[in-house]
């Protein structure tokens, strides 16, 4: 389906081609979740006459004639996913899309929130934007929607209700674990796959993994050994040095959004318990007294543009601590190892990104100094992958 049809018929036939050939399920609640129960796999058959099945918890398998053309996201790490397969040009919007600068290094360009049509609106999903999107597949966890509990008026019939009548969904709330996920959590290249099934991406799927395991064998050669790594104390990016007011994280969490601690075998300074426990001040974060701190999702501190602005970042959280009484106590704040963390939003595209810079503000004596004045510039000599050749399959340009 293309942005300027003017035939209806022709959308309604492929909306129904796609949708109604599936086995969509929102939870328990609906027959088919148990297809996926003991597939480790994902799942690709093509029964000769060209259609194909495409399988993800909670949804269940869908029966597709076409490939999906456009599609709509959430959260960002499945913009990011599909991009990586080369369907960029069939991007409705995003809720929380990664900024525009992280794609920025393997030439793309991406829209800034502001000009993305809006799913939430107004403390509430907005139903009418969901049928004025009108893509061929939601690549959102359809159990997400009503599950997480931000809109008191959406409730499970309004999920099926989309389903049915504008597009079905194709996703899993990857990103953490929230109360409702009570069914498989996949990790980032697991649920990747599972998306290059639908959109028939499997060699461009594959060229992603090699690059990804290449970085993660060159990381595991150069970590040092694990008594001289350092406790990393992860803060939430709502945290207000100003007020002395902090969020612990753990940072080994499952979930894409803590992909790059745990790749790097992360010391959290700070336990699960100590993250439910919610707010701690400036004494009690001067008691565990972590050797480097980093603001979650601090790279997306941009100012006034959609750029990683140093001078933002430093003036909110990192002078606030140097200016406090006890927080210039603080290890970190003494030995300038106060960075901007990871956008939490992240696919297989930003994931090589935050790595590499993840992996720099951590050992920067193995990998090199991160340069937030600079970034996403990183020069040559420290790059942990080849940013060209990233571009070529995302472009379709690489060895098939």
């Amino acid at each position: 389906m293309s942005d300027n049809t003017d035939s209806t018929t022709e959308i309604s036939t492929r909306r129904d081609t796609l949708k109604f050939g599936s086995t969509l399920v929102t939870g328990s609640v609906l027959a088919g979740c148990s297809d996926l129960v003991g597939q480790d796999d994902a799942t690709q058959r093509n029964d000769g006459q060209g259609s194909y099945e495409a399988c993800i918890e909670p949804v269940g398998c869908l029966s597709l004639e076409d490939v999906p053309e456009t599609y709509a996201v959430y959260n960002g790490g499945w913009a990011d996913m599909a991009f990586a397969l080369g369907q960029r040009d069939g991007f409705r919007t995003a809720g929380n899309m990664i900024p525009g600068f992280l794609f920025e290094p393997f030439g793309l360009d991406t829209p800034t929130q502001e000009e993305l049509p809006a799913m939430w609106s107004e403390d509430s999903w907005d139903k009418e934007s969901f049928y004025e999107l009108e893509p061929d597949v939601f690549l959102i966890d359809p159990e997400y929607l009503h599950g997480v509990g931000w809109d008191a008026n959406w409730d499970e019939e309004d999920t099926v209700e989309i389903s049915e009548t504008v597009a079905p969904f194709f996703g899993n709330n990857m990103r953490r674990r929230r109360e409702f996920h009570d069914y498989k959590l996949y990790t980032l290249y697991e649920g990747f796959e599972r998306l290059a099934d639908l959109f028939q991406e499997r060699e461009r799927y594959e060229a992603f993994a090699a690059v990804h395991n290449e970085l993660q064998s060159e990381i595991r050669s150069r970590l040092p050994p694990e008594s001289e790594r350092p406790q990393v104390g992860l803060i939430n990016c709502g945290s207000i040095p100003a007020s002395g007011q902090f969020y612990p994280l753990y940072a080994n969490s499952e979930g894409y959004e803590m992909k790059p601690f745990r790749d790097l075998n992360v010391q959290s300074a700070f336990s699960r318990d100590l993250e439910e426990g919610g707010q701690i001040s400036y004494e009690r974060l001067l008691e565990i007294d972590p050797e480097i701190i980093l603001v979650h999702w601090g790279i997306g501190t941009t100012g006034e543009t959609n750029q990683f602005s140093a001078s933002a970042f430093h003036d909110q959280y990192v002078r606030p601590m140097e200016e406090d009484a006890v927080g210039s106590q603080l290890t970190a704040v003494r030995e300038d190892a106060v960075y901007p963390g990871q956008y939490g939003e992240q696919g297989p595209i930003v994931n090589l990104l935050q790595t590499e810079m993840t992996a720099q503000q951590l050992y920067p004596d193995a990998f090199g100094s991160f340069e937030p004045e600079s970034f996403p510039e990183v020069p040559e000599a420290n790059r942990l992958f080849d940013r060209q050749r990233v571009a070529d399959i995302i472009n379709g340009a690489f060895e098939r």
